[in-house]
């Protein structure tokens, strides 16, 4: 397989999942606010912390009300990470490869680039906000199955399933970082309203039906934190992202480096005790863990991809 084409799957898969994350998360956040009374609810900077964009936006909008960052997250190009922006770049990629993936998933991924930017005014507007981004997650859901379903399961699809979980294993980090530290204030006030914040990050991943399937106890921060970490079963907690990120990589030629980085990170999840570690200690964590995402990263491109091109002196 040529290096441009396995660069190409991989950057395809994490940006479609970044854009079904990023729509995960603005909806949650949208309910949450429905669901705490007025001045407890936390606002919409989280949202962007989450995305590590804060200084992009401070840079073109003067404060974190809700149209300025649902607008930056949604729509706003400049912004790598908008969802109109992701699935321009999922589309792009995608068309410069249209030979390897099948003929109805370029159709499908043409027709969300241009749903995702056709409505976007809906998606601005509180009224249509809700539909235009269940019709985003859906359609995101829908791109995945279909290339599961009618793909040759070959090297190229284990560059799409890389992308995927390294995507989506971040973003889970990001979520758990961001909302455990910030979401409340961390004040009495905020005490009775633990168990709504914790559904919250729970719901940011569709994750709270099968919580409570899975750990059978009312909701709270520790076994909430074991589960999207640690949970062997359930799809989008890192674990299980970086166990099949692993099967992935066996598959591959010159896997050795990648296959330690994979270790590395599995190691470090499975010695975690989640539970008993206190905030400061979990961001440290997760910082750790998304230093590991980050050089898996590096090994897979260093790897399998096209070097840099070089930018000549002026």
């Amino acid at each position: 397989m040529l290096s441009r084409v396995a660069e190409n799957l991989y950057w395809l898969a994490r940006y479609v999942e970044r854009a079904e994350d990023t729509a995960r998360i603005v909806t949650v956040n949208a309910n949450l606010l429905l669901d705490l009374p007025k001045g407890v609810a936390p606002g919409w900077r989280p949202l962007v912390e989450i995305t590590g964009a804060n200084a992009l936006f401070e840079e073109h909008y003067k404060d974190y009300g809700e149209r300025q960052v649902v607008r930056f997250l949604l729509g706003d190009e400049r912004h790598a990470g908008s969802i109109v922006t992701a699935l321009a770049a999922a589309r792009e990629n995608c068309r410069t490869i249209r030979d390897i993936v099948p003929r109805e998933f370029w159709e499908q991924i043409n027709g969300l680039h241009l749903f995702a930017s056709g409505e976007l005014q809906k998606g601005l507007a509180k009224t249509g906000r809700h539909a235009y981004l269940r019709e985003l997650v859906l359609r995101c859901q829908t791109l995945a199955g279909l290339l599961d379903g009618t793909m040759l399961h070959d090297q190229g699809f284990e560059f799409l399933r890389l992308g995927r979980y390294l995507e989506r294993a971040d973003m889970t980090t990001r979520i758990a970082d961001v909302h455990s530290a910030n979401l409340l204030p961390q004040t009495d006030g905020g005490r009775p309203y633990d168990n709504i914040q914790w559904v919250s990050v729970l719901k940011s991943m569709t994750a709270y039906q099968m919580y409570r399937r899975s750990e059978q106890i009312r909701v709270q921060r520790g076994p909430v934190l074991r589960f999207i970490f640690k949970n062997p079963h359930f799809p989008r907690s890192v674990r299980w992202c970086i166990e099949h990120a692993r099967i992935g990589l066996e598959r591959l030629p010159r896997n050795e480096a990648s296959l330690r980085e994979v270790g590395r990170t599995a190691r470090l999840l499975d010695g975690a005790d989640l539970p008993a570690l206190s905030q400061s200690e979990l961001h440290r964590f997760v910082d750790d863990v998304q230093l590991g995402i980050a050089a898996l990263h590096g090994e897979i491109a260093a790897t399998w991809f096209p070097p840099p091109l070089a930018v000549e002196a002026a």
